[in-house]
């Protein structure tokens, strides 16, 4: 093991209630935990100038704070995204980034079939009436069933198969999108693998499961709804840039959607007068798709796991920017 009296590992920020896990996972390596509550560049790169190594939930890790960082070996994200980190900057610098992609999978996919079933189902919608004394065995019409109904997933990766998995039991055919997913992932999972145009046209339901990048920024556009089958319902618990919020709410208004239940938006927390809210066959979660009390931990200590495998001279397990690699 490499070992230093006192390797500087600084935490931007968090929304947890310690740092214990991150603790117990670098004991004996000689780790300083130094905890901020960085909201600006500026504060990013004041904790982190002389830092060995950076964990990072949602601070924004810029290029001008990177630039100044001058004994940094690792910057780990606390989760899957990483577009609050300047990726080019730290690979022109030779820092590896990395995220923890496996600590939530079973929990962002239970969240992703429950917004599923809520939105079709109308649950929150129903639930409602009956607190304002307004009962009725058949509410809320149309209210269509599941089986023999058609999941696309856009995006293929863990979280999606995982959804998909879900929604099999619920009777539904699945087909997914991916461009970069293997082929045999798809027979694997029994998900047929289709063009975009397809996935649009063919869903009843679609689930999003894909990463924000240029390319699918704002994805779903008017565009992009009005390719979708007539009455579809769009769940996202990805990332909020993937859905264009504007056009959404067009969609929504206009009738060519049924419904949408979203974990995450463009802007978060959502304004309150964010005219989604206003939207009766929209559901919005508040980012929490992620959370149980065991995901939480794992969150912590996967990442900090990694933060110790370059302390000890080793490599990160999940490098998103090529370096090292």
């Amino acid at each position: 093991m490499t070992e230093q009296a006192s390797w500087r590992v600084a935490v931007t920020d968090s929304g947890f209630p310690d740092l214990a896990p991150e603790a117990e996972a670098l004991a004996g390596t000689g780790a300083v935990l130094l905890s901020g509550r960085c909201r600006t560049a500026g504060e990013v790169a004041e904790l982190c100038a002389d830092a060995d190594a950076v964990l990072t939930q949602w601070a924004p890790v810029t290029a001008k704070a990177i630039e100044r960082m001058t004994r940094c070996r690792v910057i780990v994200r606390y989760g899957i995204g990483v577009d609050n980190v300047d990726l080019e900057a730290a690979r022109a610098k030779g820092i590896p980034v990395a995220n923890v992609p496996d600590y939530a999978i079973e929990e962002v996919a239970d969240h992703a079939m429950s917004l599923l079933l809520a939105s079709v189902r109308k649950i929150p919608q129903v639930a409602a009436q009956v607190r304002q004394g307004v009962w009725e065995i058949a509410p809320r019409r149309p209210i269509v069933g599941l089986q023999g109904r058609k999941l696309g997933v856009a995006g293929f990766g863990n979280i999606a198969r995982a959804v998909v998995r879900r929604a099999q039991a619920f009777g539904l055919q699945t087909i997914a999108y991916d461009p970069y997913a293997k082929p045999e992932l798809f027979v694997k999972h029994d998900a047929a693998s289709v063009d975009w145009e397809t996935l649009l046209a063919e869903s009843d339901f679609v689930s999003v499961h894909l990463p924000l990048a240029e390319a699918t920024r704002r994805l779903f556009d008017d565009r992009a709804f009005a390719a979708m089958k007539p009455g579809a319902h769009l769940v996202n618990t990805s990332r909020g840039g993937v859905v264009d919020t504007e056009a959404l709410v067009r969609a929504l208004r206009e009738g060519k959607l049924a419904g949408a239940a979203l974990d995450v938006l463009e802007e978060e927390p959502v304004p309150a007068a964010h005219p989604l809210l206003a939207i009766d066959s929209c559901i919005l979660t508040s980012h929490c798709a992620w959370y149980s009390e065991s995901s939480l931990v794992r969150l912590q200590r996967y990442a900090a796991l990694e933060v110790r495998r370059v302390l000890e001279g080793g490599s990160p397990q999940h490098v998103v920017n090529g370096v090292g690699v």
